[in-house]
């Protein structure tokens, strides 16, 4: 018997649905709701407020994809003597975790995120901060060490030079494989776009820094 799917799922299953497609803030409640075939008390009763369902529906994510980067960077940091594409390595199994939380999770994660920085969802980093914060304080000073040449504003930059890229790559995804299908022959699946990211921005933050001044 298939399992019964609880009202708060439903109203989590479309508007990580919306969200994903549309973003947060092009998204309203009215929507969701339709698409949810609730009413908008349901919405209230179970999460209160529109931020608190984006938190919602985010955190099904986070609390499987943080555990486990914690995890793949404890070993890496075990081990010693890594590179900046050893650290980014460490996000291809929490990525692929994800497909236990829904079938595209990692595309659907991917996309989530990158609406949360370009629409700076502030409520989101705070939230993330107080539930994972030291996840994130672990993997800054992971990458601190692979870039003991990086000052930290160096490493603030390029941090955000890197989701920025992320965030383009998980947009423009669909047209970049149709293109290079059509001008390449190569069939690239949505996940296999994270394959042919990583070097590219490993290779941005090793960067040497050169500092310019004004004459």
């Amino acid at each position: 018997m298939a399992k019964r799917i609880t009202t708060q799922e439903k109203i989590l299953n479309a508007a990580e649905a919306l969200f994903a497609e549309q973003g947060f803030e092009q998204t309203s409640l009215r929507q969701i709701t339709t698409e949810a075939n609730v009413n908008l008390a349901s919405v209230n009763y179970h999460f209160g407020s529109k931020k608190a369902l984006i938190q919602a529906v985010m955190a099904r994510y986070l609390e499987v994809f943080m555990p486990k980067l914690a995890e793949q960077l404890t070993v890496l940091n075990a081990r010693g003597n890594f590179s900046t594409r050893d650290v980014f390595d460490c996000f291809r199994e929490p990525l692929a975790e994800l497909k236990q939380v829904r079938k595209h999770g990692p595309t659907l994660f991917l996309s989530l995120l990158g609406f949360a920085y370009a629409e700076i969802q502030g409520h989101l980093r705070r939230y993330t901060m107080e539930h994972f914060g030291e996840v994130m304080a672990l993997l800054l000073d992971t990458l601190h060490q692979a870039n003991p040449q990086l000052s930290p504003v160096d490493m603030f930059w390029r941090l955000h030079f890197v989701l920025g890229a992320t965030v383009f790559a998980q947009v423009s995804g669909p047209a970049l494989r149709e293109i290079a299908a059509a001008d390449f022959g190569e069939a690239v699946a949505a996940d296999q776009v994270i394959d042919r990211l990583i070097p590219f921005l490993a290779g941005g933050l090793d960067a040497a820094s050169h500092s310019s001044t004004v004459e």
